[in-house]
């Protein structure tokens, strides 16, 4: 049995698996990090060593992180509400009263703002501490605290199962909760399962390493490019490999220029795909972003110990891969700097025959 890009745990009945990325929890915790918000996000100083595990690890971070937040109180704000009042609050919805009580003078349909806990970001913290409570292993001491967490939060609603988590732009006055946001969020986005087949209850919560890794090549290399100028646009939709653009292409990351044109093109890979019969997968893909795009230099970009460093020269094509390595064991300004030097390298070589948009 293999586990794939997934690390977590699972349990079905009193059978519990866990299984642990090769790079640190403290490293992973980073990654996930940075991904998410490279302007917020460093090393956190809780110490992680004593958690050999993800899930218990995310737990300890995200407490410190919201117990932060939360010294001050729960943060109140303004939202919308609209329901049916026996007396006149706000504003009337004109169309609503005609609509439902027609003839009636009460109740009335009225929409009116609310100040309160119950907003975006309070909603977003409490449904992470329930997704936290459901994970199996955590240890009474996390549990507790947890649970105490989630007792302040009684006034706030919980967010319906499968709504997608509300945006909470950045303002002066939650800037206090975003530690704990980004954490929360990080938190909701993984992959949960809890299935009951036979009567055998399976739980479990896993991350992708491959997204993981991914979402910080992307995230890393476009900050790092800024000062490079040009934009970067992530997993870019545009492109189509045939003709009759059936087949859609998109690319991890695509560089442009000032004047609209392709500049560069990434592809991010945790490990070496190698797929039955065509091991040099990953070289293929490249190849073909390549080609869509009129360059003729691309570039991949895998974790340190996946692939060697070194170029592939495609024949009867005129096109150059670059294969590139992080290595995800140095430190963090170590890695930002290796991150760096990639950009640079990027940066320098650019197509300028690459198509325009």
């Amino acid at each position: 049995m293999s586990a794939g890009p997934w690390v977590g745990v699972l349990r079905a009945a009193d059978v519990e698996v866990r299984v642990r990325p090769r790079i640190t929890i403290a490293r992973l915790m980073y990654l996930l990090g940075y991904a998410q918000d490279p302007r917020a996000w460093r090393d956190d100083p809780v110490a992680l060593d004593d958690q050999p595990d993800l899930w218990p690890a995310m737990a300890q971070v995200f407490l410190r992180r919201a117990e932060d937040a939360l010294k001050r109180g729960l943060l109140q704000g303004y939202r919308t509400e609209e329901s049916h009042q026996m007396v006149m609050r706000g504003r009337l919805r004109e169309s609503d009263q005609l609509r439902r009580r027609a003839g009636l003078p009460v109740p009335l349909e009225v929409r009116f703002d609310e100040y309160d806990v119950d907003i975006a970001e309070n909603q977003i913290v409490r449904a992470a501490v329930e997704r936290l409570l459901r994970v199996p292993g955590l240890g009474s001491g996390l549990t507790r605290r947890l649970r105490h967490l989630l007792g302040r939060m009684v006034d706030v609603r919980r967010l319906v199962p499968g709504q997608a988590v509300p945006a909470t732009p950045f303002t002066r006055l939650n800037a206090h909760y975003q530690p704990a946001l980004t954490l929360a969020r990080m938190v909701l986005r993984s992959r949960s399962v809890d299935v009951l087949d036979a009567g055998v209850r399976a739980t479990g919560f896993l991350v992708n390493m491959n997204t993981v890794f991914e979402e910080f090549v992307t995230t890393a290399l476009s900050q790092a490019l800024v000062p490079c100028g040009g934009r970067c646009v992530p997993q870019d939709q545009r492109y189509r490999l045939d003709q009759a653009g059936l087949i859609q292409m998109r690319p991890d990351l695509v560089r442009y220029g000032a004047d609209g044109r392709v500049q560069a093109v990434v592809d991010a890979k945790y490990k070496v795909e190698k797929p039955a019969g065509y091991p040099n997968a990953d070289v293929y893909q490249l190849l073909a972003y390549c080609t869509a795009t009129r360059l003729k230099v691309g570039h991949i970009v895998y974790a340190q110990g996946e692939a060697e460093t070194d170029e592939v020269v495609v024949r009867n094509a005129d096109v150059l891969i670059r294969r590139h390595a992080l290595d995800l064991g140095l430190s963090v300004a170590s890695l930002q700097a290796q991150v760096a030097d990639l950009a640079q390298e990027i940066a320098t070589n650019q197509a300028p025959n690459g198509v325009a948009v």
